[in-house]
């Protein structure tokens, strides 16, 4: 699989640029604030129907512009694909295949897979448990449709108990039975959730530690644990106990959307006592666990966004990444760099087609 072009109309900081890649590797140079990341991060929302930096979608439009679009031809298993996402102020976004609009923007997540790896991936292992779920949510949502649609519903049933909890906290009053209703489609998709990360985190393991083998030869211990409210037996009673709780603090305080992924070196959590080239290892192997995992799901090797990793990784790991494109493990591959010279150095190693592209205040050209 792989893109052939990329066209942006008042995308981020894009007026109206038009993009021919490379199947192999392409590499975006220039300065900082140029525009390079907002390149990476066009492919991801046609990938995944969002940005990776942004939630926001109307903010991702120009300054000053009512709409961006993002097109692009892609080639999945010898046929050819137009896509299109199309974002106008005070409207529904618009993701189109082949002209044809999706009925429900979702359905077009996992027909065309990416791996993104960026510096903020440092978050995964910084930040609170919602970082690590969304992390897991995302692989999970690429490969199976029916997850994607019961993590959605759990999203909508669990925000309407959550109003429903403020509504009678400052009325001082409860409709048990309607507050039921929303608990029983809790309860049910809850578990559906949870025995579907269950069951994918024993399959992820252990292509998660030998990619982290690998990148640290094999120098330490690493895993990850899955806990969950809804592994315990009594959960559904527990829950119904912590309805007091839930009133005074208007949300929901059990349930899926609270589960944690702890990241652990040698039986401890890594954010305390992993060192940084530790962590970076560990950061690294959780992305190339996914590309794996992705690729032999889907049938087809997903594109890999690189995110100035090039600054961000010592050469061991440049290395052990290198070792990694050599033996074609990845598809099309899109990098980018401020230092256009460490690239050249770095990529000409490599027996592929190379593009590279000097990117100037959102106008890119493609270099010798």
């Amino acid at each position: 699989m792989h893109l052939e072009n990329i066209s942006l109309t008042h995308f981020k900081n894009y007026a109206s640029q038009e993009v021919a890649f490379s199947p192999q590797i392409n590499c975006f140079v220039g300065p900082n604030g140029s525009g390079k990341t907002n390149l990476l991060d066009a492919i991801y929302y046609l990938c995944l129907t969002k940005s990776a930096f942004n939630a926001v979608d109307m903010q991702n439009i120009q300054h000053e512009a009512d709409f961006f679009t993002i097109r692009s031809s892609a080639v999945k298993a010898d046929k050819s694909y137009k896509l299109a996402c199309i974002q106008e102020q005070g409207k529904k976004k618009q993701v189109s295949n082949n002209g044809k609009a999706y009925d429900r923007v979702s359905e077009h997540i996992g027909e065309f897979p990416c791996v993104l790896i960026a510096p903020d991936d440092t978050q995964l292992i910084k930040e609170g448990s919602e970082e690590r779920r969304k992390f897991f949510d995302g692989i999970l949502s690429q490969l199976d449709r029916v997850y994607l649609d019961q993590l959605m519903q759990y999203g909508h049933y669990l925000k309407q108990r959550n109003a429903l909890l403020k509504q009678f906290a400052e009325r001082q009053y409860i409709e048990q039975d309607l507050l039921d209703s929303y608990n029983s489609q809790l309860f049910r998709l809850g578990r559906l959730i949870y025995e579907r990360r269950r069951e994918f985190i024993l399959s992820f393991i252990p292509i998660f530690e030998k990619h982290y083998a690998m990148l640290s030869d094999d120098k330490e211990q690493v895993g990850v644990r899955y806990e969950s409210d809804v592994a315990a037996a009594d959960f559904e009673q527990a829950f119904r106990q912590s309805q007091r709780k839930d009133l005074i603090l208007k949300r929901t305080t059990m349930g899926v959307h609270k589960d944690e992924f702890v990241f652990e070196i040698d039986g401890f959590p890594i954010k305390k006592f992993g060192s940084q080239g530790q962590q970076k290892s560990f950061l690294i192997a959780l992305k190339l666990a996914q590309f794996e995992i992705l690729a032999a799901e889907k049938g087809t090797k997903p594109l890999l966004l690189l995110d100035d990793i090039f600054d961000k990784l010592d050469d061991q790991r440049i290395a052990k990444l290198l070792e990694l494109v050599a033996a074609q493990t990845f598809g099309q591959i899109f990098v980018t760099d401020a230092r256009p010279e460490r690239s050249r150095e770095i990529l000409a190693s490599i027996e592929a087609e190379v593009r590279f592209f000097e990117i100037q205040s959102g106008r890119v050209a493609l270099i010798n």
